[in-house]
């Protein structure tokens, strides 16, 4: 299965000059510190009105994902950095290379049937925790997309920065 038409395909070995610069920004301090604070605070809207096309990030390409608070409950809605890779959508939970995982990680292992919005279009997804060899192989991917992503790991000290794969959900979504 492919990713849908509806799902912008990103290509991690594409590589861009504009990722190279937007990882120079966000691997200073001011730089992590408007991606941690301002961007989520402000994406979720500039993602919403242009149908997934204009984010803070600017070079990155992004989605909403939609989720379950693994405590409350409450639906939470977080920008994030994606790309794709054998039909699924693969997300980096790296917390900007902080000492714990983002609460959007936990909230995908307690409830991983979300919902994702990239390029206008909208649907239900389902979560994992990528191991192994596999996960390897998807970081480095990652890493060789987003260069920021090996500053990431450093910062995080023994901490291993998991890869989520999102794979679309097919059926009657009651069953879920």
């Amino acid at each position: 299965m492919g990713i849908p038409p509806g799902i912008p395909h990103v290509d991690p070995t594409a590589g861009s000059p504009l990722l190279r610069v937007g990882a120079r920004v966000t691997g200073t301090t001011p730089g992590r510190w408007l991606a941690r604070r301002v961007a989520p605070r402000i994406d979720p809207t500039l993602l919403r009105i242009s149908r997934g096309r204009v984010s803070s990030a600017l070079v990155t390409p992004e989605l909403l994902l939609q989720h379950r608070g693994s405590k409350t409950g409450r639906l939470r809605t977080t920008p994030l950095t994606y790309f794709t890779d054998h039909g699924r959508v693969i997300v980096i939970a790296s917390n900007y290379g902080g000492s714990r995982h983002p609460a959007w990680y936990y909230n995908v292992l307690a409830n991983p049937h979300v919902t994702i919005s990239a390029g206008g279009y909208t649907a239900p997804f389902t979560g994992i925790e990528v191991t192994g060899t596999e996960r390897d192989r998807l970081w480095d991917l990652a890493v060789g997309f987003i260069p920021s992503y090996a500053d990431y790991e450093q910062r995080a000290g023994t901490r291993r920065i998991p890869v989520l794969a999102f794979t679309e959900e097919t059926g009657d979504p009651t069953n879920r």
